[in-house]
């Protein structure tokens, strides 16, 4: 399955994979709102064959190809120490103004 992945805006290491298509702006606006607003822009950043087979630096190839199937998309969420890092800052009384 041919896939395009982008990088999405709103969170440092987090991108979606939808099925390709030529035009890149049909596949944006065809995507639901809130899944939009929990991105951000996206940038296509690789087109991508995907097989069952495929080794993924993050994510499992057929759970991928799975959700392209059954949803038409796949969020790959930042690792969860990234979370932590970002969770982390906020709490941090060193970094307050």
């Amino acid at each position: 399955m041919k896939c395009i992945i982008f990088r999405c805006s709103k969170k440092s290491e987090m991108y979606l994979y939808v099925p390709f298509a030529e035009d890149e702006e049909v596949i944006i606006e065809q995507l639901d709102e809130g899944l939009k607003k929990m991105t951000g822009q996206l940038k296509n950043i690789m087109v991508l064959e995907l097989t069952p087979e495929k080794k993924l630096a993050r994510a499992d190839a057929k759970e991928v190809i799975a959700s392209l199937e059954e949803k038409g998309f796949y969020l790959q969420s930042p690792p969860n120490e990234i979370f932590r890092k970002d969770d982390s800052m906020l709490h941090n009384p060193s970094d307050s103004f």
